[in-house]
């Protein structure tokens, strides 16, 4: 299902909402796929609510001191390597599907977070981070006045 967010009124980014259908419909047909696999690794998992973003992803045989996380605006970047493996000349490889190299994840935030407020959490190869929304940020119930 296609969740279309527009906010005629708010004009502090007024690219978002584009990058935003850009994004749903990338994923819609499939448009990471030409890029290659590390367009889309890590694969990620986010769910959010009025006050916070939550994301997950698997990186297994990392430790948190080949990981870098960054936030910039409405951008969460994940970066890291794997250890290239060393093998020997003679050796044939018959399968190599484990991930090995640089990789670079960015992906685009519902809305702005609060960078002194971001919890992250590197536990048995799972990223877990936690991301606050702003205090003037958050959407505010306006009450109507009869006339």
């Amino acid at each position: 299902m296609l969740q279309t967010v527009f906010s005629p009124l708010d004009t502090s980014d007024p690219f978002a909402d584009m990058r935003r259908m850009q994004s749903a419909m990338s994923r819609l047909f499939g448009g990471g796929a030409a890029l290659g696999p590390s367009a889309t690794y890590p694969a990620v998992n986010f769910w959010a609510d009025q006050d916070r973003i939550v994301m997950t992803t698997e990186l297994p045989g990392l430790t948190e001191k080949d990981i870098e996380l960054t936030v910039k605006d409405t951008v969460l970047t994940i970066r890291g390597e794997y250890p290239q493996v060393k093998s020997g000349d003679d050796v044939i490889w018959h399968r190599r599907e484990r991930p090995e190299g640089t990789f670079l994840r960015s992906v685009e935030l519902p809305f702005r977070v609060n960078s002194e407020h971001i919890d992250a959490r590197f536990e048995n190869g799972v990223l877990s981070v936690e991301m606050q929304r702003p205090e003037d940020d958050k959407p505010k119930r306006i009450k109507i006045k009869a006339a």
